[in-house]
């Protein structure tokens, strides 16, 4: 498997997408009732195929994810063969990213010595979706980037 497999509440959202996905391989339902229960290692082999499908198709519309930790932003822009990054840290021990508090000082404070701001650029193009798929395994989170392109404008200006 290149992602990993999708769970039950996920593969029950995506039921009728599954159902198409069999029928493309020719097996219908009295056929798929008969691999689950009889041959349960092939059932659980096309369910890996149609979860890497699944994922494959979500990170390839991909274009930010964000990753938050207690002294640390992430911030990702994801193109086709590139990720650019902005690195937020705080160099103050007791500041939390994770509460609104944390936040509302970096707002306060993004321009300050207590603030270190650092941007990257890693090429991608072995694997973007892989690349990305570890950054969302890692903990990031899937976002429409305004938090990228607001600092990137606050930087550039």
């Amino acid at each position: 498997m290149k992602y990993v497999r999708l769970t039950k509440e996920q593969l029950e959202e995506l039921h009728p997408e599954f159902i198409t996905f069999l029928a493309t391989q020719s097996i219908d339902k009295k056929e798929w009732d008969d691999i689950k229960n009889n041959k349960p290692e092939i059932a659980e082999q096309e369910i890996d195929v149609f979860s890497d499908m699944i994922w494959d198709r979500a990170i390839s519309n991909v274009n930010y994810i964000d990753h938050f930790s207690k002294n640390y932003i992430f911030l990702f822009k994801c193109v086709e063969n590139a990720i650019y990054s902005y690195v937020i840290n705080s160099n103050i021990d007791n500041i939390d990213f994770l509460t609104v508090d944390g936040i509302n000082w970096l707002s306060d404070n993004i321009f300050s010595d207590d603030i270190e701001i650092k941007k990257g650029k890693k090429d991608i193009s072995e694997d973007r979706n892989g690349s990305l798929f570890s950054i969302i395994k890692q903990g990031g989170i899937i976002s429409k980037g305004e938090l990228f392109t607001k600092l990137d404008y606050l930087l550039n200006q």
